[in-house]
């Protein structure tokens, strides 16, 4: 495994060591002690699966209370997974990354507790599978709003196209607005 630091250090793209041959492929998508040894010693408590539709955008989301560290990969499709700093305590704080994850790359992407967490939908649909460091808890669940400008996410949107927004997230606020960490 390979862990690859973005422009936000705390937010990390592993890359597996695929064994492939005619039969198929064989990785290794999680192993506590390399984990813990690139800096990511958190417990998973839940595993989320999701499947989306073409130009579906989930997010800007987060737990307020019960923050959530999240372990994204991609096992069917490509999506355009994006983490956002909302620590005002952070040197990165309001920034964003985003990176391309698929079923032929393979990546997985860290996004620790602290960060707003979405994604957009390129391909046909999307399977999605996430560890999650913490329960889901509804009353703690926050959405800033996925176009902000403040934050500027350059989302690979096709030609111009409204993204497919659950009513929640159409409904998220600003991030100058949003109850954010210390």
């Amino acid at each position: 495994m390979q862990f690859i630091r973005t422009d936000i250090p705390e937010v990390v793209i592993i890359e597996p060591r695929v064994f492939e041959d005619s039969r198929g492929f064989f990785m290794e998508t999680y192993q506590a002690q390399k984990f813990a040894q690139a800096g990511i010693g958190f417990i998973f408590v839940q595993d989320n699966h999701s499947r989306s539709t073409q130009y579906t955008l989930r997010g800007l989301h987060y737990q307020i209370r019960h923050a959530q560290g999240k372990l994204v990969r991609v096992v069917a499709g490509e999506i355009f997974d994006v983490a956002v700093d909302i620590r005002r305590s952070s040197s990165t704080f309001g920034k964003s990354t985003g990176i391309l994850l698929s079923v032929q790359n393979k990546r997985q992407l860290w996004i620790p507790p602290g960060f707003a967490h979405g994604f957009y939908v390129l391909s046909e649909w999307a399977e999605v599978l996430y560890k999650a460091t913490d329960y889901y808890s509804p009353e703690s669940e926050r959405t800033i709003i996925w176009n902000d400008p403040s934050i500027g996410i350059q989302w690979p949107l096709d030609h111009g196209k409204s993204p497919i927004l659950s009513t929640k997230d159409a409904a998220g606020v600003l991030f100058t607005q949003a109850e954010l960490f210390e």
